[in-house]
């Protein structure tokens, strides 16, 4: 009886901690062609929306690096402070319905994101539909 109480302790506990989850935070990028990480992006809530901004680039050689190919306002703007990730909304397990920059190419995705586990979020940009486009898979930061 003991043991039953304490697994359900045990197991109750793990699925309150593991719902708790949350995309919010800080997740380093990785490319999904190299698989070398990229950037620092932050995750975070506003007006019930999520959004993500670069916080830093991984290359010292590009500390300096500008959204040259960027649409309107953000065309020529610093990467660093870039937000990229813009007006999300939770939608059951994921967050969709919102857009996704490419500071590379400046062109705006649709996109969702989607935690895989606690520290593995799963980031799509496509086109159309979601079988057009682009996974990559972002690790969180501590």
């Amino acid at each position: 009886m003991k043991k039953n109480i304490l697994l359900l302790s045990v197991l109750l506990f793990s699925m309150v901690n593991l719902m708790a989850q949350d995309v919010t935070g800080k997740w380093k990028t990785i490319d999904d062609q190299t698989g070398d990480a990229k950037s620092i992006v932050e995750i975070y809530k506003q007006d019930g929306k999520v959004y993500g901004k670069i916080v830093e680039l991984i290359n010292p050689k590009k500390k300096n690096a500008k959204c040259t190919e960027c649409p309107g306002d953000d065309k020529g703007k610093p990467l660093t402070g870039l937000m990229i990730i813009r007006g999300l909304e939770k939608d059951g397990d994921e967050y969709s319905d919102g857009k996704i920059l490419d500071p590379i190419s400046g062109k705006l995705y649709k996109c969702y994101i989607a935690l895989e586990n606690p520290d593995r979020l799963k980031v799509r940009g496509y086109v159309g539909f979601s079988l057009l486009g682009r996974t990559q898979y972002w690790s969180r930061l501590d």
